[in-house]
Parts: structure tokens; sequence; C-alpha cells
């Protein structure tokens, strides 16, 4: 297992679509920033991100689906990243790439305005009540989010956890965030199609094998 991992370490550094700085370097400034279409893309069209996107199959399965979109999936394992980065090079695909960074980093990737989309699928609930800053959808989050999202950007969160999909709602309520969709059970809903239901992640297809529901939904920050 050792030895798979640093092969995958290894080839990581190799892929032109995964893009891992060291903590000192980034906090220097991101190449990237502010450039993501012209210097990694190079393409005008509008940038969505995941994060904590695992092996990356959602970026991947979207990507497929909207060829006029790019694609960055988000997450700190290397040996995960791995897999997605080899796949969308098999694959062929020119709109997703891969950045391996600490989420709590996130907004010095990206310039104010410059991602359009976040979502945030199977995160870590965080379910203790003293780690709940860290939960994906917490205020503090919620504010680095700001920083670089558009004004009219749209955050999407799909999980299997009731807690943390009930906390997120309390949050959007409380801070004046505008709820576009919720959905506490998408595979039995007539309003869940297409993208939502047909791409499954790797954790997805394990919490619907216990018949644990996937819960859904999306929301457009407040404006300040």
């Amino acid at each position: 297992m050792a030895k798979h991992k640093l092969f995958r370490f290894s080839e990581n550094e190799t892929f032109p679509n995964l893009i891992q700085l060291p903590y000192t370097e980034a906090m220097k400034g991101i190449p990237y920033k502010g450039k993501w279409n012209v210097d990694f893309f190079n393409t005008k069209n509008p940038i969505v991100i995941e994060l904590g996107c695992g092996k990356g199959e959602y970026s991947i399965g979207l990507a497929k689906r909207h060829p006029e979109v790019n694609f960055l999936g988000v997450d700190v394992k290397g040996a995960r990243l791995w897999r997605g980065c080899r796949t969308s090079i098999d694959e062929g695909l020119k709109n997703v790439g891969f950045i391996r960074t600490q989420i709590e980093l996130i907004e010095h990737y990206f310039q104010v305005g410059e991602v359009s989309e976040i979502w945030i699928t199977f995160p870590d609930p965080q379910p203790k009540e003293f780690k709940a800053k860290k939960r994906l959808t917490s205020p503090a989050f919620i504010e680095r989010y700001r920083k670089f999202l558009a004004k009219d950007g749209i955050i999407h969160l799909k999980t299997d956890n009731t807690s943390l999909f009930d906390y997120t709602l309390v949050m959007i309520e409380e801070f004046g965030h505008k709820l576009l969709f919720q959905e506490r059970d998408i595979y039995n809903s007539s309003d869940c199609k297409g993208a939502l239901i047909e791409i499954q992640t790797f954790y997805e297809k394990k919490y619907l094998e216990l018949g644990q529901p996937i819960h859904y939904l999306k929301f457009a920050l407040n404006e300040k």
C-alpha cells in the first residue's frame, strides 16, 4: 500500500491538470489566481469548483456533461486526487483540473468574482459542536467563499448527513442567504433529475447501498 501511494504521489508531480503548492509558497501568492481561464484552461468559460472532491467523480461527471464550463476539484488527499487526474487525462477532458490544498486556504486561490458555483459533496460533517467552525457550510467558510464567488453565484450541498443538512438550513435562514432549492431524498423526488442523481461519488454509492437518503440544497449568498 505504501509503495502504491508513493507511485501516485510521484506521478502527481507530472500531471499538467494538478496544481499543488507547499503552504509557504501558497501564502506568497497563487500564480493562477485571477488567471485560471487564461493560464490553466485557455478559455473564457465559467469556473465551478468542487470542495472535498475525493477521487474527482463529481467534477469529472459534470465536466463531461458541460463542456462549456471549467471545473476544478479541490482536496488535500494526493492519493485520491491521483485517480481524478489520471481519469480526466485518459479521457481527454480539457475542462477539468484539480487543486491539492487545505480547503481553509481556498480563498487564496481565486480572485474576486472568479468562481460562478461551488459544489460541496459529502463533506466531513464535523458532528462535534466544538468543531462546528470546520463545517464547510459554517459562517466562517461562507465568508471565505464570498471573497471569490460571483455576485449571483450558487453554492450546492449534497450530503447523507441529516445533521449537517439541517445545520446548513439554519445558517441560511439565520444569515439571510437565499435558499433556492432543498430536497431530503433526491432519489425519491420527481424534482431531482439529470446530473444530480446520475453522477455518484464513491461515498454516495456506499450510502445508497446502506439505504441512507441523500440530501441536497442550493443557495445564494446574501448581499452585504
